[in-house]
């Protein structure tokens, strides 16, 4: 069962697409858009990080940081930043080793596939959970939802 709004999110380390290790509690006082993927270079999480790279700029006006949570390496992540042309304040984190260890944490793991569903969640300023959105992994995550999410965080 995914996490549940109004909960605070666990907290967590990840190495990002360039080995930094990027922990959440070090993202507070701006909204953060978590968005959980099956796998770089897939079909859909392709189109899923087309639209985020394009969306960026709304994002980033918003105030929020935008992070993306696989299985994948942290090499591969890099490479798929790159192909897909994200720009450097999206963050990619690879839930690489203990494998899925995150997505476990916040409900989203798909055991008997070995990877996290699509899932995005909205945290606030604060660390508190505001959105939930899963959506089927074939599916893309409404960008126009999610930016009203993070709009909302801004109202309180």
């Amino acid at each position: 069962m995914a996490i549940e709004v109004g909960t605070t999110a666990p907290d967590f380390t990840l190495r990002d697409r360039t080995e930094q290790e990027v922990t959440l509690s070090s993202l507070r006082g701006r909204p953060v858009v978590l968005s959980f993927y099956p796998g770089a270079f897939t079909g859909v999480c392709t189109e899923q990080f087309t639209q985020v790279r394009d969306r960026a700029g709304d994002f980033g006006a918003a105030g929020a940081v935008l992070v993306g949570v696989s299985v994948d390496s942290t090499a591969v992540l890099g490479a798929f930043a790159q192909a897909v042309g994200l720009p450097d304040d999206v963050l990619l984190l690879a839930d690489f080793h203990p494998k899925g260890e995150v997505a476990r944490a916040y409900g989203v793991w798909l055991e008997d596939w070995g990877h996290p569903t699509r899932a995005t969640v909205v945290i606030d300023a604060d660390g508190v959970v505001r959105h939930v959105d899963l959506v089927h992994p074939l599916e893309v995550p409404d960008q126009d939802g999610l930016l009203a999410a993070v709009a909302a965080c801004a109202r309180g």
